[in-house]
């Protein structure tokens, strides 16, 4: 009598191909010996990778690990919450809530464009005074194990979009810091503030960063944005956000 056991490997890698990751690696890689060598081999990922349109033929010189790669995209999704203002303020850290504090409109606002993401409805905006507000990431809770962080270190990748109205200057700033464990700093984006002087076009601008290649023991992400107007004008004159992003895993 033939058992699933007797059959060519080929035909087993095609067939634990069709079974979700999550059984793959927790229930079918524990059966024997053999299933743990097909379930550990990179063509049964790649085969994965092919059966949910991850896979490109371009891709095949740059990934050597294809269970990883696999992984990275099953688990990727925006980890900043709330980025739209949908929910409040809900999710957010207020840091700094100085003149007429934080405020929620509706795009374009006035004196203001859409965005060029016509999902996006609404933004935050601050105010005369320093308006900041934050979110901290704590990466295992989001699925990435110590472990994956450490030998893998696979991309981090930043956005924020900001605009200014037309009638007003503004200022603003980004800080994203990749901390330890201890909350200790491990790499930093920071880039100069950016000031928007009056009669500006109100665009919005995407700003974008990708962390590669940083130090092993990254356990929290840290993001904060905001800033004000530059003209002290009572109100909410200062720099508008919205759709911050960061995404973990291949840009593919």
């Amino acid at each position: 009598m033939t058992t699933i056991g007797d059959l060519p490997e080929d035909v087993l890698v095609e067939l634990l191909s069709l079974l979700p990751a999550r059984e793959l690696i927790r229930s079918c890689r524990l059966v024997c010996s053999q299933w743990r060598y097909v379930v550990d081999l990179n063509t049964l990922w790649k085969r994965k990778c092919q059966r949910d349109g991850f896979y490109h033929q371009s891709l095949d010189r740059s990934i050597s690990d294809w269970k990883i790669f696999y992984i990275l995209l099953l688990l990727k999704k925006n980890l900043i919450k709330n980025p739209r203002a949908e929910e409040n303020f809900q999710h957010w850290t207020i840091d700094h809530n100085e003149g007429d504090k934080w405020k929620i409109e509706e795009l374009p606002g006035a004196h203001g464009s859409h965005m060029p993401d016509p999902k996006v409805q609404k933004y935050f905006v601050t105010s005369y005074g320093p308006c900041f507000k934050s979110q901290l990431i704590t990466l295992d809770k989001e699925g990435y194990w110590n472990q994956l962080m450490d030998e893998k270190r696979p991309e981090i990748t930043v956005k924020d979009w900001y605009a200014a109205r037309f009638d007003c200057g503004c200022r603003y700033e980004l800080t994203v810091r990749l901390l330890s464990k201890d909350y200790l700093v491990l790499e930093e984006f920071h880039p100069e503030p950016v000031v928007i002087e009056q009669w500006s076009d109100a665009q919005w601008r995407e700003i974008s960063h990708t962390f590669q290649n940083y130090p092993a023991g990254v356990r929290y992400i840290w993001f904060q944005h905001g800033g004000h107007d530059t003209q002290y004008w009572a109100g909410w004159y200062g720099i508008r956000v919205t759709n911050s992003s960061i995404t973990i895993g291949p840009q593919t």
